[in-house]
Formats: structure tokens, sequence, C-alpha cells
């Protein structure tokens, strides 16, 4: 039997009397997002209209929360202070970012559980207390486990993990979130969010031989970019998606984080009627049949998705070639064949280092047996993969499943290494062994998600490139970038050349899947007595203080910080790798905040001017002497800032150190809304050429505040070192709940006022 299951029941049973009601309201037929948004509405108050996409703001009630360690660490500091003894909806924790991969899992594991205990009995600890399931460090990605054990069509789902949006595969609106915004949920708050704009992706014919599912999102991914999908939600449809396998479908929605989306989701299938069979779920299977034609966008708004969609894509599968993004950008596309011929016009390393297969985006039993496939016709000539190779499964149910088949033995006999089930080189947790140095230009191929700049070695120089895991197989095996399996030949021990035949694989396990431990530790009944320690002399771990409210007037005589140059994501702002393990201690982890951003007047990293004293300094000693002087900052940056991870330390860094407001060309959804829950400024040029005006010694006011509503501009004074000023405005999205936030000093200073009262 599934978890929560009288809660999804519950929902089931409302769902057809809510998508009527939503019907009527828009007079018109609906997609499946609009289905399980309009059913999702906080205390089910439906609106006197339609809401309106991309400017109307909705309070929403998630189903559940879900949240990966490293994040979990400042959600559950932030939560204790909500005032709550329980969790208002069902909610988990999974430990598995901080697993580094150095040797291989077993050993791995044993330092991670040791160099981690105290963060590890702790998360334990305040789950046992507030009623929350806890999946213990080796269970799993919290993607892969939630697939496995809580997703459900129909249902929503928010995370505090950017990749949260792997869930859409099962047919679930499942939305990657800050800390404080899964606080709101867990302490029966409603969650808010803008209405979404609706791009429909129509997926025609059927995939065979070497393309894959990966290569649909890598093919969108080319086609919107990294901000394309910005404030929208991808509903994918047609005979392509429902050919397509429940985990194929994952994979798909996992990679829109990658191109800004909002989620992804697919309608309800036979697909997911497997897979949930598959993974002990028949009575959801049951359930969700039963309720089938509510699952699924509407025909007519399939037939003529123009109407209902605000943009339509059309990808015919049985053309679809083979894709490798990359490097540095995950929205670089190659379809296969063009792929050589681009890394030899751009000078990119064509040896191949390191191949690395598995992660929350690719490590389902399809994947892995076609990636064995031609794992096993390697081996039988004789070959072992040239690259180093690595497998990172998803979860323990899949590894012990997979081991149990023996397909794990396949990886290793081409000399494979099986790593953690956690997210180990995906995020930068990896002990990489290189005789080169950590600093030279290499290549490595990967099955993960994103690959930005530094992303999973450090290394600025290496070039990441995302594709499948059965490409990453295939190219790890010959070595070079410039190979392609569906021309090329490899030499066999024999000298005799041979040519891989297409991956094939299995959609599900014929035995089913199992496990002997899956790692799953259940909470109190009554959480009451249990004592959650944090030690005061910690370097770990640090209970939170409230920040301080807004004094009441505009703001004056802020210096720059930072203009931070081009591409500046979460990881520039709040890197992770070796700095993960101080997510749980507020001032700790700050001093790692905007080391990777690239300052616009000199092009470098971690160094910029101090206006008090004229040195040149690393950015977080620069800002913590602003705040022990009582000056405020501000920093700037350009388009689509803070993309990529959900990390809301990338919003608390900079309010705990001093900043005030953040001005930008372009946020990225996720980033801009944690920067509002923590009381900050996130603020756009109202003409982007302003960015050119703000000069490296520039003092700054934001003025208006006194008069701070929705739609109404704010205005920046430049001050410049010259005696000259620049004045200009600038725009804004908050609302006046919003609004209210920032005058609070922080969105949980309202929920902890409103529990005590």
């Amino acid at each position: 039997m599934a978890f929560d299951f009288d809660m999804i029941q519950k929902l089931y049973a409302a769902l057809p009397a809510r998508v009527e009601k939503a019907r009527k309201l828009l007079g018109r037929p609906l997609t499946l997002t609009e289905k399980i948004l309009y059913a999702h509405l906080y205390d089910n108050a439906f609106p006197a209209s339609a809401f309106k996409r991309g400017d109307s703001y909705v309070d929403f009630a998630p189903d559940r929360v879900a949240m990966q360690d490293a994040t979990a660490q400042m959600a559950l500091l932030q939560f204790m202070q909500a005032g709550r003894a329980k969790t208002a909806v069902p909610s988990t924790v999974h430990c598995d970012h901080l697993i580094q991969a150095k040797v291989g899992a077993k050993d791995d594991l044993a330092i991670a559980l040791n160099q981690n205990k105290e963060v590890y009995d702790f998360l334990a600890s305040v789950s046992n207390k507030y009623g929350i399931g806890f999946w213990a460090p080796g269970a799993g990605i919290i993607h892969q486990v939630v697939l496995e054990n809580y997703a459900f069509p129909g249902g929503m789902l928010i995370g505090t993990d950017s990749h949260t949006v792997n869930a859409g595969g099962l047919g679930m609106i499942a939305i990657g979130v800050g800390g404080a915004d899964a606080v709101d949920v867990m302490a029966g708050m409603a969650w808010e969010l803008k209405f979404p704009k609706l791009i429909g992706v129509h997926l025609t014919g059927k995939m065979s031989g070497w393309t894959s599912a990966k290569d649909v999102i890598l093919k969108v991914a080319g086609i919107l970019t990294v901000k394309g999908g910005t404030g929208a939600i991808l509903e994918y449809f047609g005979e392509g998606a429902d050919a397509m396998s429940c985990t194929g479908k994952g994979t798909v929605c996992n990679m829109g984080a990658e191109i800004g989306a909002t989620t992804s989701v697919f309608s309800f299938d036979d697909s997911m009627v497997r897979y949930l069979e598959s993974t002990d779920r028949a009575d959801v299977a049951k359930a969700a049949n039963a309720v089938r034609e509510h699952l699924r966008g509407d025909a007519e708004a399939y037939a003529d998705p123009s109407k209902y969609f605000d943009q339509v894509i059309e990808i015919n599968l049985s053309e679809l070639e083979p894709h490798v993004n990359g490097p540095f950008t995950p929205d670089l596309a190659w379809p296969i064949s063009k792929l050589g011929e681009a890394a030899k016009k751009e000078g990119w390393p064509l040896e191949i280092e390191v191949g690395l297969i598995g992660s929350c985006t690719n490590s389902s039993y399809e994947d892995l047996t076609r990636a064995a496939s031609l794992a096993k016709q390697a081996r039988e000539h004789g070959v072992n993969a040239k690259a180093e190779y690595t497998v990172t499964p998803g979860s323990e149910q899949v590894r012990y499943t997979v081991e149990r088949d023996g397909i794990l033995k396949e990886f290793e006999g081409i000399g494979g290494v099986v790593l953690a089930n956690a997210c180990g080189p995906c995020i930068g947790q990896w002990a990489r062994h290189r005789s080169g140095g950590n600093d030279q230009p290499n290549t490595i191929v990967t099955s993960f998600n994103r690959n930005f700049a530094k992303r999973n070695d450090g290394n600025p120089k290496t070039h990441a490139f995302v594709t499948s895991p059965e490409l990453t197989t295939a190219l790890a095996i010959a070595g070079r970038l410039d190979f392609n399996p569906l021309t090329d030949t490899l030499p066999g021990k024999d000298g005799k050349p041979f040519k891989f035949a297409p991956p094939t694989g299995e959609e599900l396990p014929k035995k089913g899947f199992a496990a002997e431990d899956p790692g799953y530790v259940a909470p109190a009944a009554d959480g009451s007595k249990v004592e959650v320690k944090v030690s005061p002399t910690s370097d770990r771990l640090q209970l939170l203080d409230p920040f301080a409210k807004w004094e009441g007037t505009d703001l004056k005589g802020l210096k720059l910080l930072l203009k931070a140059k081009g591409k500046c994501t979460t990881d520039h702002i709040s890197m992770a790798g070796p700095w993960l393990k101080y997510r749980g201690h507020l001032d700790n982890i700050s001093n790692n905040m905007f080391i990777g951003a690239i300052n616009a007047f000199n092009d470098k990293a971690n160094e910029v001017k101090n206006q008090i004293t004229g040195a040149y300094g690393e950015v977080p000693a620069t800002q913590r002497a602003y705040k022990t002087a009582g000056v405020g900052s501000v920093v700037v940056g350009d388009e689509n800032y803070g993309e990529g991870s959900s990390r809301e330390h990338a919003a608390m860094e900079p309010r705990h150190l001093g900043v005030r407001a953040i001005l930008v060309r372009s946020f990225a959804r996720i980033h801009e809304t944690n920067l509002k829950k923590q009381g900050m400024l996130a603020l756009t040029f109202a003409d982007k050429a302003d960015y050119d005006k703000v000069r490296e010694d520039d003092t700054i006011d934001i003025t208006g505040l006194t008069e701070f509503a929705p739609g109404k501009p704010l205005t920046v004074v430049l001050h410049h070192s010259d005696g000259t000023s620049d004045s200009f405005a600038v725009n804004h999205t908050y609302n006046e709940g919003q609004i209210a936030w920032f005058k609070a000093g922080g969105a949980l200073n309202l929920i902890r006022a409103g529990v005590k009262a």
C-alpha cells in the first residue's frame, strides 16, 4: 500500500467536482495543468473569474512536501521557529546530498556517516519530533525515492530542490521551492505562486534505436534555452508521450529545471499504471484509473493545442536524433552527428576522461538495462571503457534490483565503479582522481542534468556534456568525443572492428522491484517528548535568529558590493561541493557568498573593491566589513540571475550579511521568490541598458519604499565618485502579501507572529 493513501483517496473523491467547477469558470475544455492547479486552490477558494496566466498570484494547497538533507537543514531550522507541534501535510527528509563520491559505495557511505553524524542526527531527531518521514543516508536520491513512493497522478508536491519536477513523470504537479516556502506549507498556510503560462509539447511518432527520453528534453532545452520556460509549465501530450515509459517521462520532467520551467507534467496513462503496480502501489493505480478522465487534459485541448497553450512545440520522436548538450550550459544542444565536428571546431578536448551514468535524472531500471546492453557488447569484444566510468543508482530499491538481476556486473565488467545511492558528482560531491591537476582543460560526459562550469568537480575548465546513459556509456568505452556510435566502429580485443548494436532494455523488472532495507524510518506517533539538540559550539548547525524588520524609510547610502557579469547561477552565489557541510550554519556558509561570481569591473571571481578602505578583497570579507560599519549594500546582476538550484542559502547569505537589494536585468523564478521570502528587495531594471550605468564606486539610494505598492516602480539613484549621478526607475513583482514580508523582515516573522496570536 502507498504512503498516505487516505490523502490520495480524499483528493480523488473531490477531483471530479473541482474539475467541473474549473471548466465552468473558464468556459472551455481544460489542459491537465489547469485541472490540477484549480483542484489545489487553498481552502478550495475559486475566484470569481479565471486567473490570468503569468499575472495572477494564487494561493495553493500542496498535498505534501519533500526535502533533501542539504536544504532540509535550513528549512527545518526555520520550521522550528513556526510554533507548530507537527507538520500540517505529509512531509519527508531524504539524506542524499552529503555523501562524497570517492572510491565506491560502501566506503564512501561509511565515511559520510561518520563525517556527517551531527547533521544526520539533527535531521533524524527533528523529523521524529515533527512527524516527518526520514530516509536515511544510502536510501537514495530524493527525486527517485519520491517517484517510487510518494508521487501520484493529479497530486501537487513542493520540494526544496529544483529537480522536484521529476515527479511530473507520474502525472503530478511537482515544483521546486526554497525552504521558506516549504515552511509555509508544513505550517498549514497557503503556498503562493504566480499562475503559470502553459507551454504544450506535442510528441508524435515513437522512439527507437539510440533515441531515448533524455533526447526529448535535450532537444527542448535547445529550443527554449535556459530561461525559455521561466514562469511556465510544460505539458507533454500526444501519441509519443503515451508511448514513453513512466520513468522516461520522469527524465524529461527532471531536466525541465534546466530551462527555468516551473514544472513539467504528463497526462495519466497505462505506463503510469504499470509503474505504480511495479512499485507496490496497485491501490493508487486503481484509484487513479477510476478518475482517469480528470487526470488527462481534455481531448479538445490536445486536438487544437494552439487555442489552449501559450506556446506549442512539435517534436516527432520517430525523427529525433540522439543529442549531447554542452559544454558549460545545458541548452547548447548537439545532435550526435554534429558533435564531433563542433568539438574540433571549438577546440574542446576530444579525449573523454570520465563517463558518469545514473543520478536522479537517469537511473531507472530502463536506463540501466539499456546502458548495460552496451557494456555487455563491449565486454564480449574484450573491450573495457577507455574513460573512467561510474554508475550512481538513484535508490537502494533500484540498486538492489539491478544487482539481483546481474546488471551491475555488466558495468563492473568494463571497469565501472558503482557509487553510493546519492547525488555525488552531479552536485560537486566528487573527489575526482586526476593526475594532471584540477585546473586543466578536460572533457567528461554524464547522464546528469546540469553542467555549469565547476558544477561537477570544481574545475572551471572541465567541459561537461550531458546526454543519455546509453550515449554516455558508448562514449566512455570509445574514450573520444568525436565517436558516433550510430555510425562508427571500435577495435575489439582481436583487432577486428565492431559496431555497437542499438541499446535494448526493459521498462520494468520482470521479477519486480525489491530491497532488503529501503532506508525509511517512520516518525514517532507523538513527538512531543523528542528533544532536538543543536550545540551552540557546532560549526555545522546554528539556530536561527529572526531577521530585522524594515526600518520604515527609503534606503540611502548603500554601497555597491558586486556587479556580476554574465551568468550568475545559485552555484556562483552559494557554491555546493565542500560547502554543503555548512548548509545548517548560516554564518559559516555565508563565507562562500558570491565567491564564484565574476566582477564586471575586473573579470575576476571573488575580488571586489571595499569602498570604505579602497582595497580589493574577497566578497564575503568585504560585505562583513560593510556590516560591521552598519552600511547596507546592493548587488547588481545580469539576465536570468539565480538560475539553477532552489537553494535558499543564495538568498539568506546576502540577507544575513547585510545586502539590502538585488538589482538585475531578469530573475530566475525560484531565486526571486527566495529573496522575497527573506525580506530582501528583488528589483529589475525598467530599462535593461541602465545596467551599464552602474560604476564600481557607486553609493546607491532606493527611494519610493514608503509608498511601496504592487505595480508601482521604485527609483534607484547612483551617486558616482566623480560627483555626478544617475537616476532611473526599477520594477518589482511584489504583491501586497509579499510587501508585508518585506516590511516584517521576512515571511517567517509573519508566520511566527500568526502562530503566537
